[in-house]
């Protein structure tokens, strides 16, 4: 049976959850609140939607191969999202389309939604492609812009391929997204990385940081808290183990790390979505994770 639904979509709250993707037992409505994302000035919920299966299902090392979404997918997910305070939604130019039709999808309500993407990989339908020349970073969120249909993006972040981060620093991309910053077309930019090393090596270059963390993977969970020491936003990427972790209760616990700010959870499933907002508010009950009507 799926989650039944509150007004406006908003999830009915459930009394525990376990292992799995539905919730147990359902009662008040909530809406989960915002966190400063490190010292940027925006605030963004504590779940955020990942939007790759939006537009790519390619080349993915997701356990089980899925369809794209239909535009009316798209839109009753979103309108799910919202209805659950989440506000931060997650793209990058190497999800394929995925710019495209989020940036179709939230063109009349763009202020709703801070917009998180990235630069410096491109994906040709078969392969990923890297450049981290200043130019092409650059050109790379102008083009962003224009899918997106909007004049500024939020967050922007390098999407690195693992290489050394001062590799990375030296092609330029850490100063054309510093440039951008200063233009006012970006509000915050940081890095994706592959490992905790490189994390660690940019968090002085960065505003926000995104992290892979689940429970097989926890290299990254001291980063957390260092990159919030300095300021820095953390995002978590992964918290399912790209469909191979479907323990609601670990990844609830994941949102109450010190420095995590936002899980960002990859779903074209409403119910899905509405089963993780649902784990992180008996787990942050009393903190700042959730507001009740």
């Amino acid at each position: 049976m799926a989650s039944p639904r509150t007004p406006r979509g908003r999830l009915a709250r459930p009394a525990g959850i376990a292992s799995g993707l539905r919730p147990a037992a359902l009662f008040e409505p909530v809406v989960l609140n915002r966190r400063p994302l490190g010292s940027t000035g925006v605030r963004v919920s504590v779940l955020g939607l990942g939007t790759v299966k939006f537009g790519r299902n390619a080349a993915l090392h997701y356990r089980h191969p899925f369809e794209l979404p239909s535009d009316a997918r798209i839109a009753e997910l979103l309108a799910t999202a919202k209805g659950l305070g989440v506000n931060l939604l997650d793209t990058a130019p190497a999800y394929g389309s995925s710019e495209s039709r989020l940036g179709e999808a939230i063109e009349d309500c763009r202020d709703d939604w801070v917009v998180c993407t990235k630069a410096g990989e491109e994906f040709d339908g078969t392969r990923s492609h890297y450049d981290f020349s200043e130019d092409h970073i650059l050109r790379s969120v102008e083009r962003s812009l224009a899918r997106l249909r909007t004049d500024r993006i939020e967050v922007v972040l390098v999407h690195s391929d693992g290489r050394d981060v001062a590799e990375i620093e030296a092609a330029g991309a850490f100063r054309a997204l510093a440039r951008l910053r200063r233009e006012g077309v970006v509000e915050a930019i940081g890095f994706s990385g592959k490992s905790a090393t490189d994390g660690r090596s940019a968090i002085t270059r960065s505003n926000v940081l995104m992290c892979t963390i689940n429970a097989t993977c926890t290299e990254e969970v001291p980063l957390a808290a260092e990159a919030a020491e300095a300021g820095v936003g953390v995002l978590v990427k992964k918290p399912f183990g790209q469909g191979r972790q479907v323990d609601l209760g670990k990844v609830a616990e994941i949102a109450t790390l010190p420095g995590v700010t936002t899980i960002v959870v990859g779903t074209t499933s409403c119910e899905h979505l509405e089963a993780a907002a649902a784990a992180l508010v008996p787990r942050l009950r009393g903190a700042d994770a959730f507001d009740e009507l």
